[in-house]
């Protein structure tokens, strides 16, 4: 087994807090259900930090052992304090991977490293329905082990437009009851960073204990840590002009 990849899941933990419902899908959180699966990988070390924690649980020394964030929000986006915000926006342009999920699309960070407003369209109500993720980049690490496509048979649904810059790869695209499509597996690099944004996991559905969904964020994770190919940069002071050189 090579390095082991420091992982820590974040989630506002609101919902579960205010809602019945949610509770008891995610009697642990939505960062239990995820970190549970995740620290099953012998090649992961798996912690968790969510919102009401002193700093958002993102402190300095959190962030500088962290090689993937996973960031769940919906209800709170607000409330991210720009500081934090801030740091975790330079460790991703120094090289940690960053996991975007499902209203997570919304949140600061995503929009302050896309630069557009992250907006998406959707029906109001909650009753669920199928959803068809299809594989268009077959071979891309991400979609290891998955097959042509896979359902989740209860969803939320999200339409195109999704007001983002053109992926670099589009691993995953959504089509729902409806006849909506949605980009919902996309990649992006910032700075030495790796970015992937997963769409499923509204929180009154049980999204994150689906195989097909955890194996995608588990094969996400690997695909964001930051490798030999990707580490940080830091440039030092420079004494002399390269004229000043060239004696």
């Amino acid at each position: 087994m090579g390095e082991v990849i420091r992982v820590t899941v974040w989630n506002e933990y609101r919902h579960e807090k205010l809602n019945p419902r949610v509770a008891e899908v995610y009697s642990e959180g939505i960062h239990g259900a995820i970190a549970a699966h995740l620290r099953g990988c012998p090649d992961m070390r798996v912690g968790t930090a969510t919102l009401d924690e002193p700093e958002h649980g993102l402190g300095e020394a959190r962030l500088a052992e962290t090689d993937v964030l996973a960031w769940w929000g919906h209800m709170a986006h607000a409330e991210a304090a720009d500081a934090i915000v801030e740091r975790v926006q330079r460790r991703v342009l120094e090289g940690m991977g960053l996991l975007v999920l499902h209203s997570g699309h919304y949140s600061k960070i995503f929009r302050r490293l896309m630069g557009t407003t992250c907006d998406v369209k959707w029906r109001v109500e909650e009753a669920g329905e199928r959803e068809v993720l299809w594989v268009t980049r077959p071979g891309h690490p991400i979609v290891r082990g998955i097959d042509d496509h896979f359902v989740i048979e209860r969803e939320e649904m999200y339409g195109e437009y999704f007001d983002i810059p053109e992926p670099e790869q589009t691993v995953l695209i959504s089509s729902f009851a409806g006849g909506e499509v949605f980009r919902s597996g996309c990649c992006w690099t910032r700075g030495a960073g790796r970015i992937f944004y997963f769409r499923p996991g509204h929180e009154t559905f049980p999204t994150y204990y689906d195989r097909n969904v955890l194996r995608v964020i588990e094969n996400g994770v690997r695909w964001a840590a930051p490798t030999a190919a990707v580490a940080p940069v830091r440039y030092g002071r420079r004494e002399r002009g390269w004229a000043e050189h060239c004696d």
